[in-house]
């Protein structure tokens, strides 16, 4: 319920209690001349300011506030009874638990309750860590995963990393369906960037045709891969009560072992691609200045002449370093 309410009837409470036990004690001592005569009724005020002072004590631990996009879940001795959403300040039963303590093995219930008594207190933070707070918060919340190094369809070792911009839409189902469900978002993110890392391979392979039959790859379809991870980690984080906004991959790249033979490799496919176009670009351009000496009659060349054109031509359109000219003042033939 509303919390103004309540907090100006525990501020009227402690006024009464006061008055109750002052004026109690005033009459329980009375002149020598009306002894006896007030006593029950001074009894009966200290008594109710006392009983108006352990009530006003307990209402006050029933006082919350929420901010926007705040819950708080109420359970009241292991009962759930409803969630509290929308911000302002309220008051509820004192004895809603402000902690709720996961279901884990207890380690003196075996009976070893002299190692309990001598690990007491690492026991005593250890259950404090695992408390999960009744109050929620229902804002969209970003996990950084660690690098992983898994790997790719093709069994090549990767790095990879991703972010995950995820929110709890059912608190109840967040609280009891699952222990700790922050630890738990954490190992499906791990999980099932895992499992989406192995379904693709890395790049393009030089020697397939995977480019031409558009197959997705991680390097080459981030947004695809994306968009499977997002789906991948809502369906797995459903059954908590968890929305997932955005998943992203921040790293990508080869693991350390194999970084410089793919490198390498890379290089040789760049090179490769790049004499193919520069020998297609010579091939049409021999053929060209052939065709227009043909053309326009400048000289008349036989089969051998020409291998030699073509040879030359080529030499100097496909090398890497400025050809050296060599003027042959005699003939062809001798």
């Amino acid at each position: 319920m509303n919390g103004w309410p309540v907090l100006a009837v525990v501020v009227v409470g402690w006024v009464a209690a006061v008055l109750g036990i002052v004026f109690g004690s005033v009459i329980m001592n009375p002149g020598p001349s009306d002894a006896g005569s007030m006593f029950g009724v001074g009894v009966a005020l200290l008594v109710v300011g006392i009983v108006l002072c352990v009530l006003m004590s307990m209402l006050p631990a029933g006082f919350f506030s929420l901010q926007p996009n705040e819950a708080r879940v109420l359970v009241l001795f292991g009962e759930y009874r409803g969630t509290v959403r929308g911000s302002g300040f309220y008051w509820a039963n004192p004895f809603y638990s402000r902690e709720l303590q996961s279901v884990e093995q207890d380690d003196s219930a075996g009976g070893d309750s002299l190692a309990a008594a001598f690990s007491g207190k690492k026991k005593s933070a250890k259950s404090a860590s695992a408390a999960v707070k009744a109050k929620i918060s229902l804002r969209a919340r970003t996990l950084n995963g660690p690098r992983l190094k898994v790997n790719d369809r093709n069994g090549n070792p990767i790095e990879i990393a991703d972010v995950v911009v995820w929110r709890v839409v059912d608190t109840a189902r967040a609280v009891f369906d699952v222990d700790h469900y922050e630890q738990f978002v954490g190992m499906q993110a791990e999980t099932a960037l895992r499992h989406v890392a192995s379904r693709y391979a890395y790049d393009h392979n030089a020697e397939s045709d995977d480019a031409a039959a558009g197959e997705i790859t991680l390097r080459s379809n981030i947004a695809e891969v994306s968009e499977a991870l997002r789906a991948e980690l809502a369906e797995r984080l459903e059954s908590a009560g968890i929305a997932v906004d955005d998943a992203r991959l921040t790293h990508l790249a080869y693991a350390p072992e194999i970084a410089q033979v793919m490198l390498r490799r890379q290089q040789a496919e760049a090179i490769i691609a790049a004499r193919t176009k520069i020998v297609q670009g010579a091939v049409s351009m021999v053929d060209m200045a052939l065709k227009e000496l043909e053309r326009d009659g400048v000289v008349e060349l036989d089969e051998e002449r020409k291998a030699t054109m073509v040879s030359n031509l080529m030499v100097v359109l496909c090398g890497d370093n400025d050809a050296q000219p060599v003027v042959n003042a005699g003939s062809l033939y001798n």
